[in-house]
Order: structure tokens, then C-alpha cells, then sequence
């Protein structure tokens, strides 16, 4: 497809691409859904509606949905978001049952049926657990049946957390091979300026990349209710972009917005999904996954992973930090300490500090086995260039 969108024009790139749209995550966030006395109810409506007149027209809808610490804190009569980890998993478990209600009233209303999905990290990032929610979003979606996806901050801790909804809907959008991700704020999309602050400020219609310009618009300062804030959002954008999927950033409580997304109108950002993308699991490896450690490398492993496409040999490697096991992700640094690839590793962290520096057929001798030759085959690397945008945050 012409990718010169000053040829095409805005409005008819959008209709090319909504074209391809046959299954759709759309995540919601808190600025969406709630009011000062609780969840805004006409919002929830609004939107049901709308979905139901996608599915109407064969378009599978996977909903991502913020809200539970919000209606938790209405419901409490809580002024702000607490602070401690335990009060913020108490007032998720109260808010989360009036949420995944005022969905199920409001789909019951048109016929259909929702299923509460809540998810942590851990669930994707072991690959039989991933394929399992991945199975199980597909039958939900084959019986005809809404799934509403959250984070599940009941039980979640730090190191299990996908670190907001945003950063959710991304992953659920990879994992479930969807065509579109629609993310709803209370915002008209990614302005050059705050629009809060500068009467001024441009709306971006369309983003060819989200590299580091794109990332200085964005403001990192998060809403009152929610954890993210245009930067996550725009990170949100760039994943599934690199597989190859377009993204759009529009104002949630504007009525008939997701009308108006799907026949081409000109809402919100839109980001185009880049030329070069990620395989799934390559992808799945850059951004599900979280790194558990580092190994540094010296310039000869720098050199052969970079330009010639080779593996990671126990030769190439000089130090080894932190603790991880077999089949974790890790952080590969070259000399300078500037981040090289991310892969997962074939040995867990001891038993490669024993082999730093050895041949492959000295692997068995160190170590009184051997699983492979490399530490990381090139297979499940993925390069920090093939992950550009800006974020090299992400790997350390």
C-alpha cells in the first residue's frame, strides 16, 4: 500500500487500512469510564452500543478495559488513589465486580454476552500459559462472546505487572493476531504541544513512526485515576505497529467515536504499522517477555550478532548480572553498556557465569551437560535496532 499519505490523503489511507479490519482490540481507559460519583454509565452505553453494531458487521471486538481502582475509589469514598500496593489491590477487588456489571447489563441489553478476563504478566510471558489465554480468547470470540480484558490488580505484584493498560492492550492486540488497536481517552489524540496548557497545540492526524520526535510530544505525567499518559500510549502504539498493525489514539467520550473511526472520519492519531515488522514470536520475545538480567558482551559477539545474523557463544560473552533461569529474556550490552539485542537464554544464570569465555565443546566438560551450543540462538534474539523508537528504556 503507497505509504505517502500527503499523495493519498489522511482520510483515504484510514479507509485502506479499516478495510483490512476483521478483529479489533479497543482499550478504554479510566478518563473514559468515570465521574466524580462513579462510573460514567452513558459512556459505557455509548460504547456497548457501538460495538455491538461492529459485530454486527463481522468484526470481532476484544475490549480492554480500565476502571476497577476508579469505581473502587467511588464506591469506598476514597479521594485519591492510595499508595500502598495491598489498599490499591483492595480497592481494585471492590471496584471490579461493578465494572465487569455495568458492562454485562449494558451488553445484556443487545443481546450479547461478556466474559471477565483478568491477566498478569506471568500469563504471557510463559509461552504454554500464553498459548492458553490465547485459546481461550478464541473460543470466547467464536461463541460470539465479548471478552473485557484488565489487568488483574487483585494479586498482581511489581515484577508481574504490565505497568498499565496501555502497555495490556498492545500485548493482548499480539497475542490474539488482531487487525486494529483503538485506544480511548479523554483526549482527541497526540497534540505537538499539551493542549492542556497551549492554546496552539496541533492534533497529529497520523504518525509514520513513533521514534524519539514523536515520543518528546507525548506528556509522561499521568491522570488522576489511570497509571499511564500519552507516553504509554504512544509506546502502546509502536509495539503493535511493529507487527505490523495499525494503531489509533482518539477522545473516548465523544458519541459515536468508534462509528466515526471505522468509516475512514479523520478521529484521533493514527499510527501506520511500519514496513519492517517483528515476527509474533520475536515480538513476543521484545515486548511480553520482561528481562530478568544482562550479559555483556565484547566487540567480536557485537560484530557477529549485529552484522552477520550469528547466535550468542558462551566465547562472546564477559560478565553475566543478575539472577535468571533458562528460557528468561536478558538484556545483552556491549562494551560500552549500551544495549545490543534482547534474548532468551538456552542456560540459567549460574550455570553460564561457569562457561564465560568457553568453546562451545567446552560447554559439557564445565558444566556435566549440554542443552545447545549457544547461549541465546539467533532465533530468539531480536535486535534493539529492529525495536527502535526511542525506547531503549524498555530493555534495561
Amino acid at each position: 500500500m503507497e505509504r505517502d499519505t500527503e499523495k493519498m490523503g489522511a482520510e483515504r489511507v484510514r479507509k485502506e487500512l479499516l478495510k483490512q479490519v476483521k478483529r479489533v482490540v479497543i482499550k478504554v481507559g479510566s478518563g473514559v469510564l468515570t465521574l466524580p460519583d462513579g462510573l460514567n454509565t452513558v459512556v459505557i452505553e455509548g460504547l456497548t452500543t457501538e460495538i455491538c453494531s461492529l459485530k454486527r458487521e463481522g468484526t470481532e471486538v476484544l475490549l480492554v478495559s480500565s476502571g476497577a481502582v476508579a469505581s473502587g475509589l467511588r464506591k469506598i469514598g476514597m479521594p485519591r488513589r492510595p499508595h500502598s500496593v495491598s489498599q490499591q489491590q483492595a480497592v481494585a477487588a471492590v471496584g471490579q465486580s461493578s465494572l465487569i456489571m455495568a458492562y454485562e447489563d449494558a451488553f445484556e441489553r443487545h443481546g450479547h454476552k461478556v466474559a471477565q478476563i483478568l491477566l498478569t504478566r506471568d500469563d504471557l510471558t510463559h509461552r504454554r500459559r500464553y498459548l492458553n489465554a490465547r485459546n481461550t480468547l478464541f473460543t470466547l470470540l467464536s461463541w460470539n462472546i465479548v471478552p473485557i480484558i484488565n489487568e488483574n490488580d487483585t494479586v498482581v505484584v511489581d515484577e508481574l505487572k504490565f505497568g498499565d493498560n496501555d502497555n495490556l492492550s498492545a500485548m493482548v492486540t499480539n497475542l490474539t493476531e488482531s487487525h486494529l488497536l483503538v485506544n480511548l481517552t479523554d483526549i482527541d489524540g497526540l497534540f505537538d504541544k499539551d493542549p492542556r496548557e497551549h492554546q496552539d497545540a496541533r492534533l497529529i492526524e497520523v504518525v509514520e513512526k513513533a521514534d524519539r520526535r514523536i515520543m518528546r510530544y507525548a506528556g509522561s505525567i499521568p491522570g488522576f485515576l489511570g497509571t499511564g499518559g500519552m507516553a504509554s500510549k504512544i509506546k502502546a502504539a509502536r509495539k503493535v505497529t511493529l507487527r505490523g498493525v495499525p494503531a489509533i489514539i482518539a477522545n473516548g467520550l465523544k458519541p459515536g467515536i468508534l462509528g466515526r473511526i471505522f468509516s475512514g472520519k479523520k478521529e484521533g492519531t493514527l499510527f501506520l504499522p511500519a514496513e519492517a515488522t517483528l515476527c509474533s514470536r520475536k515480538h513476543w520475545i521484545a515486548f511480553t517477555k520482561s528481562p530478568r538480567g544482562q550479559i555483556v558482551i565484547d566487540r567480536g559477539a557485537e560484530r557477529a550478532i549485529l552484522k552477520n545474523g550469528k547466535s550468542l557463544l558462551p566465547s562472546g560473552m564477559l560478565e553475566v548480572r543478575g539472577r535468571f533461569s533458562q528460557g528468561n529474556s536478558v538484556v545483552l550490552l556491549n562494551e560500552a553498556g549500551e544495549p545490543v539485542a534482547v534474548g532468551m537464554v538456552n542456560y540459567h544464570s549460574g550455570d553460564i557465569r561457569k562457561i564465560i569465555g568457553a568453546r562451545s565443546t567446552e560447554i559439557e566438560s564445565r558444566l556435566g551437560f549440554k542443552h545447545d551450543d549457544e547461549v541465546i540462538h539467533r532465533d530468539n534474539l531480536v535486535l534493539t535496532a529492529q525495536m527502535e523508537a526511542g525506547d531503549d528504556q524498555c530493555l534495561l
